[in-house]
């Protein structure tokens, strides 16, 4: 059973999820009203309505006609019905700003516990959504943000894996995962790669340090991370010599959500997201939460 001793981060503010009228939108609806549900919390559903120039073709003049409004109304009500279906207890309230959906949903995200998104549109091209929305509200949101990824509907609970970075100072995206994992009763696993430095392909590793120094750096981030954790929370140690991305991605199979941070250093611009939150983000096999670090 989920235990309820630690609320989670933003525990009374909205659970936000973007909808498009895709399979993949009403898929995250229901991993968004389960969110909702296990933090006793809102769900707001949002629907840009000039989504649709993100998605296959956009009316000849640019502008926002009759269609629009209905084919909005349509989407919002089908994923409230299906979010009210599957959880009667979360209250459930729509929004149709005419705004595009990068914009409304990073201005949403400033008052949310976390925003959902799927992990594909309805376009033609695989992926659509994760590439030209996703990502972007992946690499410019304040709060989480979970992109849903994966079939596990009627699988038992697993566990939270989270990805430790090299900043020990990263302690929102721990606190995130163990916050996650308590609320759903299960494990937290974490996992560090380190790798040798190698002078170029093929050749063996650099000289001039000590044998296994970064697995015994690796091991030494592994616990600082780890160093805060309840101890009544069950913890398993992954620390895996090779690329953290695969890794990563080997450890999603099975897992209930992948946890990763997203640097944001202050004052740049642009997307946050580094080649391992990339990487998971396209290729994990379980939803995946980016977590904003700011440094």
């Amino acid at each position: 059973m989920p235990r309820t001793a630690h609320a989670a981060t933003g525990a009374n503010r909205p659970v936000v999820v973007g909808v498009d009228g895709s399979e993949s939108a009403l898929r995250a609806v229901d991993w968004a009203a389960g969110e909702a549900a296990l933090r006793g919390a809102p769900l707001r559903i949002v629907y840009a309505s000039l989504w649709e120039r993100y998605e296959e073709a956009p009316l000849t003049d640019g502008s926002v006609g009759p269609r629009e409004p209905v084919v909005a109304r349509g989407f919002v009500e089908t994923a409230a019905r299906r979010a009210w279906d599957r959880r009667p207890e979360v209250r459930v309230t729509t929004l149709v700003p005419p705004e595009d959906p990068e914009y409304a949903l990073v201005r949403e995200s400033s008052l949310a516990g976390v925003v959902v998104l799927g992990c594909r549109g309805r376009g033609g091209v695989t992926e659509t959504l994760l590439g030209s929305v996703g990502l972007a509200v992946a690499g410019r949101a304040h709060c989480p943000v979970v992109v849903v990824r994966g079939h596990r509907d009627d699988a038992p609970p697993n566990g939270v894996t989270l990805g430790v970075g090299a900043e020990p100072e990263a302690a929102v995206t721990q606190r995130f995962a163990v916050e996650e994992a308590y609320l759903r009763g299960v494990p937290l696993h974490a996992l560090r790669a380190w790798r040798h430095p190698r002078t170029a392909a093929g050749h063996p590793p650099l000289t001039g340090r000590p044998a296994h120094f970064e697995q015994r750096q690796a091991t030494e981030l592994l616990e600082e991370a780890l160093g805060e954790v309840p101890s009544d929370l069950k913890v398993e140690r992954h620390l895996v010599e090779g690329r953290a991305r695969d890794a990563l991605v080997e450890l999603s199979h099975g897992a209930d959500l992948l946890v990763v941070g997203a640097r944001r250093p202050h004052g740049r611009f642009g997307l946050q997201l580094g080649r391992i939150t990339y990487g998971v983000l396209h290729r994990a096999a379980c939803p995946v939460a980016v977590i904003p670090e700011l440094s």
